[in-house]
């Protein structure tokens, strides 16, 4: 059975949401959880949520907290006992599988880099998120908040890795990459895109030009590259946009509904629409180019959004996905394409 560790103490609502969440996971998942965190205040939180039924569940005592505010350097360096270094190092000592956590993004990333180490000749991991589109496939947006600054070798290094995760997690066999852009010309664009443009022509990937952002989810790529500053703001304003057309839907569903029955259709409606466009749906962002499973979910997540982050995790492990980037970023690098 799958293994994965939880940092217990990571999110906006933590604990509460991360043992919700590890709680649907072990009814839901054929998983086991590792909570990192306070021991004491672990108990006392799941033997709340749990409503004085809590089943068995490993807890690993790590006593401190990296917040979202802090300077992360000063944060890694001072908090050597941190629920992200050990729940990291449970995964280094194959006690557990894969790492999942709603923490500090920055802090994870540096960690995991340091602890669980790099492939091959990636220089820097991404974030690899999962969106739906309006034909129905689901895309994958990388980087989406690990790098803020990149260089164009940076993006062709995402896009390959972006490549894998779409064949061997959403199944596409031949993956069509776009770069994120402000025009579809080729000459449009900044230093960093004109030149990662560029590289991807030459890639040897199904390279299909410049994305606008208006097409980002037309569904016309299943991967779009794009450095991390750029990823983050476009899953945000997603984020935000969805959730403020739910909330206008809805209301005006409710409004115009003729009947008191016609109300529960509607109602029923939006929640399914929700339930499949809603970015708790979608769990949290793997972190691709480490050498083991690692995911990072929105600081706010919710139960449901930790859930589908454990589901997301354990997929990546079952899969192997780390060992076969490892192995295709050896096989280009043999090939010079790196």
């Amino acid at each position: 059975m799958t293994r994965i560790a939880l940092d217990a103490m990571g999110g906006d609502y933590a604990p509460s949401s991360e043992i919700e969440g590890a709680l649907m996971a072990l009814r839901e998942l054929d998983v086991e959880i590792i909570l990192v965190g306070p021991e004491a205040r672990l108990r006392r939180e799941l033997a709340r949520v749990a409503g004085g039924g809590a089943p068995a569940i490993e807890i690993v005592d790590a006593a401190e907290v990296i917040t979202m505010g802090e300077p992360v350097a000063q944060a890694i360096r001072r908090k050597r006992n941190s629920t992200i270094r050990v729940g990291l190092r449970l995964v280094q000592d194959g006690q557990a599988d894969g790492f999942v956590s709603a923490g500090n993004t920055g802090a994870v990333m540096a960690t995991a880099k340091m602890v669980l180490k790099m492939v091959g000749q990636i220089d820097r991991p991404a974030l690899a998120a999962v969106l739906p589109t309006v034909v129905g496939k689901p895309f994958v947006l990388i980087d989406v908040g690990a790098n803020a600054e990149c260089k164009p070798s940076h993006l062709l290094q995402f896009a390959m890795m972006g490549d894998l995760y779409a064949r061997i997690i959403l199944g596409v066999p031949t993956p069509v990459v776009g770069l994120v852009s402000i025009g579809e010309e080729e000459l449009k664009g900044n230093d960093l895109t004109r030149e990662a443009h560029k590289l991807l022509e030459q890639s040897g990937l199904h390279f299909a030009g410049n994305v606008e952002g208006q097409a980002i989810y037309a569904g016309k790529a299943d991967v779009i590259v794009c450095d991390g500053f750029t990823g983050n703001v476009i899953l945000k304003v997603s984020e935000g946009t969805s959730e403020m057309l739910f909330e206008v839907i809805k209301r005006e569903l409710l409004k115009s509904a003729p009947a008191k029955e016609g109300a529960g259709l509607f109602q029923s409606a939006f929640e399914a629409m929700k339930r499949r466009y809603g970015y708790e749906e979608f769990g949290g962002a793997p972190l691709l180019g480490i050498k083991d499973v690692c995911v990072i979910c929105h600081g706010r997540s919710s139960g449901r959004a930790i859930r589908n982050a454990i589901k997301v995790a354990a997929e990546l492990c079952q899969k192997r996905l780390s060992e076969r980037i490892a192995a295709e970023m050896a096989r280009l690098d043999a090939e010079s394409r790196l």
